[in-house]
C-alpha cells in the first residue's frame, strides 16, 4: 500500500470513517469514504490534507524543497460530492480507473 494512501487510511479510521477507494494522479487524488453524519466534511477534509502534509513531508523531506515557494503540500481548495442513491459502484469505478498517484 502506497505511504499517502495508509496515511489517508487512518486518518479516516480517527474519523470513525471508512476509506472505500483511493486512486488519483500525481497532481490530485480520488477519495471515496463513507463518513458519520457526525463529522463535517470540511473537517474531515482538512484532517486528510493536514496530517498528509505533514506525514509525507517527514517520510519524503524532498517534497519540501519540490514545494518550499508555497510552503504546502496541497492546494487549499477540494472538491466533495455526495452519492447518496447514487449508483455506488459507479463511483468506484470512476477512481478505480485513475492512476495512484507516486
Amino acid at each position: 500500500m502506497p505511504p499517502m494512501e495508509a496515511i489517508m487510511l487512518d486518518v479516516c479510521r480517527d474519523f470513525e470513517a471508512e476509506l472505500v477507494e483511493f486512486n488519483g494522479a500525481n497532481n490530485h487524488v480520488h477519495l471515496l469514504v463513507n463518513y458519520p453524519p457526525k463529522v463535517a466534511v470540511a473537517r474531515l477534509v482538512n484532517g486528510l490534507k493536514g496530517v498528509s502534509s505533514r506525514r509525507l513531508r517527514q517520510e519524503f523531506p524532498d517534497l519540501a524543497r519540490h514545494y518550499y515557494r508555497a510552503n504546502k503540500l496541497w492546494s487549499g481548495s477540494y472538491f466533495a460530492g455526495s452519492v447518496d442513491g447514487a449508483p455506488l459502484s459507479v463511483v468506484k469505478q470512476y477512481i478505480e480507473q485513475q492512476n495512484r498517484p507516486t
